[in-house]
């Protein structure tokens, strides 16, 4: 058959192309190893002409935009999780990764010259954000926040080819089964969209263009916002911004409700109150005497639901957050890339730095979290997932302990919490 041919063909030039390119060096090792990624690379050649393409081919894909885009790829062994065919999975270094201080991750510094060069984009890019939030309900300082946030304003250009990064991560990495529908996505991109595999530029994650989004993110809400016939995130400004607000809307941001604002918590309110799931109405916390940190109450409805939000516990500024708040964190899932936006887009706006300071905290192992974790949930408090990272649930199941033991409540731990649990 024509397919078989041509990925037989395929797979000949892409091995004699992995040798050419391997320098030469002595020793039983360096061989074996240079023998078992020859196995691999021809494994994944099968992969691709076997399991790939019917799926590929299933969505709509080509035979001529499948050969174009993967015909000269191989896999790329400098990438971070991977786990190739026969091998053992190796230790999880991430577990073993120094966890960030939460303050870290404010760097005053960095937090100045995003607000600066985004007041000038801001001006540059008017008419553009005037269109984007008419159409879309979300605030331009939260769309250039993002913007600035994942690439720097379109500054920082991605160094990967998101074809080969995704078939890698696909065929073997330890996120097989997140990674392979997104290089599904990346061959329909390049079927509708016509744009070339050398285009489709991305992190090493896979996310792609100034917005940084995965592919099956790129197909629901990309934009074509300068009427090109191209939803084009990597090169056109409007279209990258057009794209993060669409999908934040998509997401249910709530049009004029702000994200939140930093107050000044009471010794006696508990950081256990700290979530998703504990919100109350704004009144409701104002009674319990949490005040605005710069004095003044946003214009929220007295009934508007609102939650507490404490990234470092009490060894950190506290927050009430609203809804949309969370819908930044499904732009990325972290309690403190939210945080990092809203409080850019308001330094935008000419909001002042956090008042309340990041205290010193210890540094702890992920491997020691995760420890802790397992400990707290065989003691029946819910810390989420076991993953050692310190997220609302653990923080709160941490204060919920330190509470029940006669303890100071921080909702946040330190060396000697750690190993008081162990």
């Amino acid at each position: 058959m024509r397919a078989s041919v041509s990925l037989s063909r395929l797979a000949s030039v892409a091995l004699a192309a992995f040798v050419a390119s391997a320098i030469p060096m002595p020793g039983a090792s360096t061989l074996q190893a240079q023998d078992m990624r020859l196995a691999t690379e021809g494994r994944f050649r099968d992969w691709l002409a076997q399991t790939v393409w019917p799926d590929a081919q299933k969505q709509g894909v080509s035979r001529g935009t499948f050969e174009r885009s993967l015909s000269a790829v191989r896999l790329d062994w400098d990438l971070p999780e991977l786990q190739p065919p026969g091998r053992a999975a190796p230790p999880d270094d991430q577990r073993q990764a120094e966890f960030q201080r939460p303050g870290r991750y404010f760097a005053e510094a960095q937090l100045a010259s995003l607000a600066k060069n985004g007041r000038e984009l801001l001006l540059r890019w008017a008419s553009t954000l005037d269109e984007i939030e008419r159409r879309y309900g979300v605030p331009r300082e939260i769309v250039v926040s993002i913007w600035g946030r994942e690439s720097q304003f379109g500054r920082v250009a991605a160094r990967h080819q998101a074809l080969r990064v995704l078939a890698t991560q696909a065929f073997m990495g330890r996120r097989r089964d997140l990674y392979y529908p997104e290089l599904l996505a990346a061959l329909v991109i390049l079927e509708e969209d016509h744009f070339s595999g050398e285009t489709l530029q991305s992190s090493w994650a896979g996310a792609m263009g100034q917005p940084q989004l995965l592919p099956s993110k790129f197909l629901r809400y990309a934009v074509d916002a300068d009427a090109d016939g191209r939803r084009d995130v990597w090169n056109s400004a409007p279209d990258a911004l057009a794209s993060i607000a669409n999908y934040l809307r998509e997401h249910g941001w709530k049009p004029g409700l702000g994200w939140g604002f930093e107050v000044s918590l009471p010794p006696a309110v508990s950081c256990t109150l700290e979530g998703p799931r504990q919100g109350r109405p704004m009144q409701e916390w104002l009674r319990l005497g949490l005040t605005p940190a710069g004095g003044t109450l946003p214009g929220w409805s007295g009934e508007a639901g609102a939650f507490l939000l404490m990234p470092a516990g009490r060894l950190g500024p506290a927050f009430l957050v609203s809804e949309n708040f969370y819908v930044l964190k499904r732009y990325n899932e972290s309690d403190l890339y939210a945080l990092f936006i809203g409080h850019l887009a308001d330094r935008m706006g000419g909001s002042p730095a956090f008042a309340g300071r990041w205290q010193p905290i210890d540094a702890l192992r992920r491997g020691h979290i995760q420890a802790m974790q397992e400990r707290l949930k065989s003691q029946g408090y819910d810390v989420g997932k076991v993953d050692g990272l310190v997220g609302f649930a653990t923080r709160t199941a941490i204060g919920q302990w330190q509470s029940k033991s006669g303890r100071d409540e921080t909702c946040f731990p330190d060396a000697a919490l750690v190993q008081a649990l162990r």
